[in-house]
């Protein structure tokens, strides 16, 4: 597994639970030596256990150059960055390169060369052009294995997934069977609980990672546009949602509304998808809307935290429940907090948060006057406005009348939908959330 970083460690540690040997490289000295001694430098809930028990196991290994760890490999992952290109959303694929130069330095035996990396069309036979142009006789095949793994329940998503894509050179038939064979190994636990393999071309298998990311991001900016609509007149978002998430055509999840989708996924692959359907000359009109419209959705909620404040946050403490683009990560990666703090900052706000998990991320992307805390009620002490802006369980069980007697003014505005508004306001609270009835349309 070349790539040591979020998707290639869950990947390397759930195939070493399978029974697999597995060999991951990462360049990073500090992170190497970090994860030789299973210290995790990422959050995700269950892995540090499983990369210690695999570690402990012998199953699992960790190398600093390709050269280490490859020689007796039948199957070499690309778990590389592929952040967005400076200036034109395109996914920059310099590590992705990198790794296939260096695999044709050093195999020397047949394996399988697999994209685990989100990457664009046509990746997976441009690292076979770099491969034979190095070392011409090589023998080798090239699939693509995108990864479909949530932030927060990556384990779970790995051993039990809605389905398997595998993308292989199925144009040539001995080759297709050899790459084939090799890779439903790899997955065998998997395919004895009968769960969906699919095998296509290696086109659409590193399609279908982006169009399954754009579709839910579609959906996400969707059902917030909705949920405008319904503070306009009168509906009610949750019984919406849930009208139409019963729909077997539609499903419920994703139908959440929000201050807009971040991560390290759905910013980057709507981008990335825009600019491959571009240069294929067929634009992808709604996923670029879906890409303006969440952007504009974040500028937007700035602008709905100062209206709620009297159309004036100058010099008023407001206290910022969740940091992180989604509870059960630290992922801080495009986050809707950190656009609207860097407004309410720039607009004079003094703010004042906590995260479970993610200040020590946030730190570096906030302005240097943010505060943090390590306790809730000290992060609301005295607040004149308090905002969830990521829906943690514990913030699920606070009380209306904890918060007011933490509260120097009791505004709570709630960008998740966690509290109840007939309960807020039966302990005289001023709630906003969104889409939803018992609203105050302006607080002073």
């Amino acid at each position: 597994m070349i790539g040591g970083g979020y998707v290639g460690l869950v990947s390397a540690a759930c195939f070493a639970e399978f029974g697999l040997d597995v060999a991951v490289v990462e360049k990073d000295p500090n992170r190497l030596n970090a994860l030789k001694q299973g210290n995790i430098p990422i959050y995700e809930p269950g892995l540090d256990l499983l990369v210690q028990n695999n570690i402990k196991a012998n199953r699992l290994q960790f190398f600093e150059t390709i050269k280490e760890a490859i020689p007796d490999c039948k199957a070499i992952f690309i778990a590389v960055g592929t952040p967005p290109r400076n200036g034109d959303g395109h996914a920059d694929m310099t590590y992705v390169h990198q790794a296939a130069l260096e695999i044709a330095k050093h195999l020397k035996e047949y394996a399988i060369i697999v994209t685990k990396s989100t990457v664009p069309v046509g990746t997976s036979r441009r690292i076979a052009q770099i491969i034979r142009k190095e070392n011409p006789s090589l023998d080798f095949d090239v699939a693509s294995n995108p990864e479909f793994l949530r932030e927060g329940e990556a384990i779970q998503d790995f051993m039990t997934p809605d389905r398997i894509i595998i993308g292989i050179e199925n144009d040539k038939k001995d080759r297709a069977q050899k790459a084939q064979e090799i890779m439903s190994r790899l997955y065998q636990p998997l395919f004895q609980k009968e769960t969906p393999i699919l095998f296509t071309n290696l086109e659409s298998a590193e399609l279908a990672k982006y169009a399954s990311n754009c579709f839910l991001a579609m959906k996400l900016s969707y059902i917030n546009e909705l949920a405008d609509l319904c503070e306009q007149v009168g509906g009610n978002i949750e019984e919406i949602a849930n009208a139409i998430g019963l729909d077997s055509r539609i499903g419920k999840y994703f139908l959440r509304p929000g201050p807009g989708y971040g991560g390290s996924c759905f910013p980057k692959d709507t981008l990335a998808l825009i600019r491959i359907a571009q240069e294929a000359g067929t634009p992808s009109r709604l996923v670029e809307a879906t890409a303006q419209a969440n952007d504009a959705r974040k500028a937007n909620i700035s602008g709905r935290i100062i209206q709620l404040c009297g159309g004036n946050v100058h010099n008023k403490t407001i206290t910022i429940l969740g940091l992180t683009f989604k509870p059960n990560t630290d992922d801080m990666r495009e986050s809707p907090s950190i656009p609207i703090i860097h407004r309410l900052v720039e607009e004079g706000a003094q703010i004042k948060v906590f995260d479970p998990v993610g200040n020590e991320k946030a730190k570096p992307l906030l302005p240097n006057t943010v505060q943090y805390f390590d306790r809730i009620n000290d992060a609301a002490n005295q607040a004149d406005a308090l905002i969830i802006l990521t829906e943690w369980n514990e913030f699920r069980s606070l009380t209306p009348k904890t918060l007011k007697n933490w509260m120097k003014n009791p505004l709570v505005i709630d960008f998740r939908n966690i509290y109840d508004p007939k309960v807020m306001k039966s302990e005289n609270i001023h709630y906003y959330s969104i889409g939803r009835p018992l609203k105050e349309k302006f607080i002073i």
